[in-house]
């Protein structure tokens, strides 16, 4: 049952020296770009590298050694005007993708996308897992991949078969997430600190890498600073500007 399926996942970091074949990877993004997509545009490209150097590079770039260089297949998803920009030269005309909205449908799309290879990897028994460290280094990581202007790396997705069976992380209750009407934000006052009694247990009684904390501490230390401050001038660089 696909609420089954959506409701077991677990992020999978260990996978078995099995690699998927071209056409599994093939199968996967077939199924991925069915997806929705803003106006039908489909901005988004995905990278499968399947070369070692580029593996090991990504590996370091990334700061994910153990993703990288033991999953399935690695996929580098991007948000993607360049084709965009192709099929309006067609016509003799030139698109401008520079504006906030595009760069919201573009990560909108490709998110969309993403989620879709997920549960089409997890319906056929591999484990799957995002990772944001390819943002660690996105200038060296686009030169890599050879990425055109217009084409943004957004994360990558390990994939392969799992080595490992990680417990299902407790998720916000469902009251967290309904709002009926209008925003109830009184309601966290209970919800949240019940919910850190919930992530608590779990922290310190799962299987492995225990620890004793709460998801509001680890919220307010990784929302205290700002991250990635050079993504802004990066996609700027790639056409993005924000305008």
């Amino acid at each position: 049952m696909v609420i089954e399926l959506l409701t077991s996942h677990a992020s999978v970091r260990k996978y078995k020296d099995i690699p998927l074949s071209k056409e599994d990877v093939r199968e996967l993004v077939h199924a991925g770009q069915h997806a929705a997509s803003s106006h039908f545009v489909q901005a988004y490209s995905v990278i499968h590298v399947t070369n070692q150097e580029k593996r090991e590079q990504l590996a370091e770039l990334s700061k994910n050694k153990r993703q990288f260089l033991s999953a399935g297949a690695v996929l580098i998803f991007c948000a993607d005007y360049c084709r965009l920009a192709k099929a309006a030269a067609l016509h003799d005309k030139e698109i401008d993708y520079s504006h906030a909205e595009n760069v919201l449908v573009g990560s909108i799309d490709v998110a969309l996308f993403a989620q879709n290879v997920a549960i089409a990897a997890e319906s056929k028994g591999y484990g799957i897992c995002y990772i944001g460290g390819i943002r660690n280094a996105p200038e060296e990581i686009s030169e890599l991949l050879e990425l055109p202007d217009g084409v943004a790396p957004m994360f990558a997705m390990s994939i392969g078969v799992p080595d490992e069976a990680n417990e299902v992380k407790p998720r916000l209750p469902v009251e967290a997430i309904i709002h009926e009407n209008s925003y109830d934000a009184a309601k966290y006052d209970e919800i949240v600190p019940a919910y850190d009694q919930t992530m608590h247990d779990y922290y310190l009684n799962r299987g492995s890498n225990q620890k004793d904390t709460a998801w509001s501490v680890q919220m307010a230390d990784f929302l205290a600073a700002p991250r990635r401050t050079y993504m802004k001038e990066f996609l700027a660089k790639r056409g993005f500007t924000f305008k």
